[in-house]
């Protein structure tokens, strides 16, 4: 049998030519890369993704001078950068020759930004009839918002998520509030590799390419999941609750003698042990708390209950007593007790890659367990420009001679 180590990454035989940069696009493609695909990141000379810039951090260079933003190392690795100044003809000719060999494009220019430079989908697909093409924007191709420019922050407070995200009225600090880190773009990362491989399965039946057409306001507004559809059930428009569930209770931070932990119950039967734990088993029988529904029309008096309790031990006993008794709590971690977390380290997920130059990078894994076609971790973020010789010369296959009067010029 053969061993899951020796067989190429799933999407070994795609593709991609990468126009994205900052965060959702390139989320994508790392994706995609960490599979198996081949990607091709087009980037500006000189300056290339924004990102590169997005610090401090930085990551040291082979002569000890800063390189790198931290930030661009999250989201490009498994990737080719190739520096192509498209606003030159011979630029966008580059573009288009890499297009035609290629399965995916992906690109994040605003709408119609790319068909003045002939590099749009309609342009492309006639190199290439069976070219997926995904575009990400703010709002959209269509609707009225579509010409605006959209940044997760923008997108966080414009869908709703800030509305929901943050202290309830009346506390101290209340307010609506940012998720820590750039959900908007993550999420948009993550429905573009899954409307990717789905064309990439309708081609595989059909021969046909396709266009997408994707939206960080639609996929923001489409996650608002179970808040969503509060609304639209019930009609009330949804508050602020900090830390608290809308529709499960107890279901937020608590404070203990020394700290805070997390107490998620999700059904009756956790809640009975918890009750137990905290000495008082009759809770499970009382009205007010003995369902779910209940619990959540008397949270405020369940938990003054439970904080009277919690605040006598410390976070670690806590811990300890429910999670023998198997009720879903945890610690509130930072990031330095998150990759120090065992259960972190036996998953493996921070390791090190080394770059092209020879410095070193970490890297935070993916998710992904594939148990026939593992991800592989073939490539760090490259370095501007990196593969960009290499590629003309073995994909296109131009001569040395030409890329060394295209670099002279200032186009790659």
């Amino acid at each position: 049998m053969t061993e899951p180590s020796e067989v190429p990454g799933a999407l070994s035989h795609v593709k991609v030519l990468d126009l994205s940069r900052v965060l959702a696009g390139p989320w994508a493609t790392q994706i995609l890369g960490d599979l198996g695909a081949e990607v091709y990141k087009i980037e500006r000379p000189g300056s290339g993704d924004e990102t590169r810039a997005w610090g401090p951090p930085f990551v040291s260079g082979p002569d000890g001078t800063q390189a790198d933003a931290a930030y661009y190392l999250c989201a490009n690795r498994n990737k080719k950068s190739l520096t192509v100044d498209f606003t030159t003809e011979e630029g966008r000719q580059i573009v288009r020759d890499l297009a035609a060999g290629a399965d995916v494009v992906i690109e994040n220019f605003k709408v119609g930004g790319l068909a003045a430079r002939g590099l749009d989908y309609e342009s492309l697909r006639g190199v290439n009839p069976r070219l997926i093409y995904c575009s990400i924007t703010g709002f959209g191709q269509t609707g009225p918002y579509a010409a605006r420019p959209g940044y997760d922050f923008l997108i966080q407070a414009m869908s709703g998520l800030m509305s929901l995200t943050g202290g309830r009225d009346g506390q101290p600090g209340a307010g609506p509030l940012k998720t820590g880190v750039a959900i908007s773009d993550i999420l948009t990362g993550l429905y573009a590799t899954v409307a990717i491989l789905a064309a990439l399965a309708h081609r595989e039946r059909t021969g046909e390419g396709q266009y997408i057409d994707l939206a960080l306001y639609d996929v923001q507004v489409a996650c608002l999941a179970n808040q969503a559809m509060n609304y639209l059930v019930g009609g009330d428009v949804p508050p602020r609750m900090g830390n608290a569930h809308p529709n499960i209770a107890p279901y937020e931070e608590f404070p203990t003698a020394d700290g805070q932990m997390i107490i998620a119950v999700g059904n009756d039967g956790q809640f009975a042990r918890l009750a137990a734990e905290l000495g008082h088993p009759e809770w499970a029988e009382e009205d007010r708390f003995a369902s779910n529904g209940a619990r959540v029309v008397h949270r405020e008096a369940l938990g003054t209950l439970m904080r009277a309790v919690l605040g006598t031990g410390s976070t670690a006993q806590w811990l300890q007593r429910l999670e023998r008794a198997q009720v879903p709590c945890g610690p509130v971690n930072t990031l330095d007790a998150v990759f120090a977390d065992p259960q972190v380290r036996a998953r493996g997920m921070q390791f090190q890659l080394s770059r092209g130059e020879g410095t070193t990078v970490a890297q935070v894994a993916s998710p992904l367990r594939l148990s026939r076609s593992p991800v592989r971790y073939e490539r760090a973020p490259p370095t501007l420009g990196e593969h960009t010789r290499a590629v003309l010369r073995e994909v296109l296959g131009l001569a040395p001679e030409r890329i060394d009067d295209l670099a002279a010029r200032g186009v790659i």
